[in-house]
């Protein structure tokens, strides 16, 4: 006996509406769609990109991962209580 659900089942992303609540599952669809990143892909390649240019955003996003990490670090060595 045949599950109903696999049959039914559709490729990419999708969300389940429940007792037709429309809301909740356009809020759960946005959260899927940017776990994604379908969008920010999107936005990336809609333009060429330099390599010059985007090796600058990548050491820029680096150098903001880092500083991020370090702050993150002496937060955690302040809090000895």
């Amino acid at each position: 006996m045949k599950n109903k659900r696999s049959y039914n089942k559709v490729k990419g992303l999708s969300v389940e509406v429940r007792n037709n609540d429309v809301n909740f599952a356009l809020r759960k669809l946005k959260k899927l769609v940017q776990k994604d990143r379908l969008l920010q892909l999107l936005r990336e390649r809609e333009f060429y990109t330099k390599p010059s240019v985007q090796r600058k955003k990548d050491k820029a996003a680096g150098r903001v991962r880092h500083l991020k990490k370090i702050e993150k670090d002496s937060i955690r060595s302040k809090r000895l209580f």
